[in-house]
């Protein structure tokens, strides 16, 4: 079975930060290390998990904050999708030259591209490319749960007014890609709170 644990280790952007495994294998994933933090250190300490892999749904700072401290702690590869590589060595780009601390490493490991899989256990995470919010956003789905990075939000979507995104390609790749996933599964975003398919398709007021 496919677990999950919430954290929120950067609450100045309320960055939702995520470690999913497979509660058999014990194998794991990161997803979008917020900042550098032993919280998610501890608790994937305490429950025996071996993370396999640490994923950046988008290169934007609140996003990426804590890939070299989780990435030298857990000795695990840094994904991300080619579009959006770039701004993990470009301070400018990934919007943490405006702000008081500055990232401009690591560099990723694996390059991600629509319709990749990771093998978590029993289970496969298939990569969804979702530009939009930036160019190289990206949801992961497994079945019954998507995360969706700053896609797609409870009763919203990503914003697009910053470099990369774009109106048009954020509602395409939400009405064209995921809005085609089972109206059950859950929708774990980058921010907020939780959603499903079929509330979003019915109740999201930019779709």
């Amino acid at each position: 079975m496919i677990q999950y644990e919430l954290f929120h280790i950067l609450p100045e952007f309320d960055t939702n930060t995520y470690v999913v495994w497979d509660d058999v294998s014990k194998e794991a994933i990161l997803i979008d290390p917020a900042y550098p933090s032993p919280e998610p250190l501890s608790f994937i300490t305490r429950n025996y998990l071996q993370v396999k892999y640490i994923v950046n749904t988008h290169g934007h700072m609140d996003h990426i904050g804590g890939n070299q401290f989780f990435k030298e702690k857990l000795q695990a590869p840094l994904c991300i999708h080619s579009d959006d590589a770039h701004m993990l060595t470009n301070s400018q780009a990934n919007l943490s030259a405006y702000m008081e601390v500055q990232y401009d490493k690591p560099a990723a490991d694996i390059l991600l591209y629509d319709g990749d899989k990771f093998n978590i256990g029993s289970f496969t995470i298939t990569v969804i490319h979702t530009p939009g919010h930036t160019s190289g956003g990206i949801c992961l789905y497994v079945p019954d749960f998507l995360f969706s990075g700053d896609t797609l939000f409870y009763h919203d979507i990503g914003r697009t007014d910053l470099p990369g995104g774009s109106d048009e390609e954020i509602v395409k790749s939400v009405k064209n890609k995921l809005f085609l996933l089972p109206e059950k599964t859950v929708v774990l975003p980058g921010h907020g709170s939780s959603s499903t398919i079929l509330e979003e398709k019915q109740n999201n007021p930019y779709i």
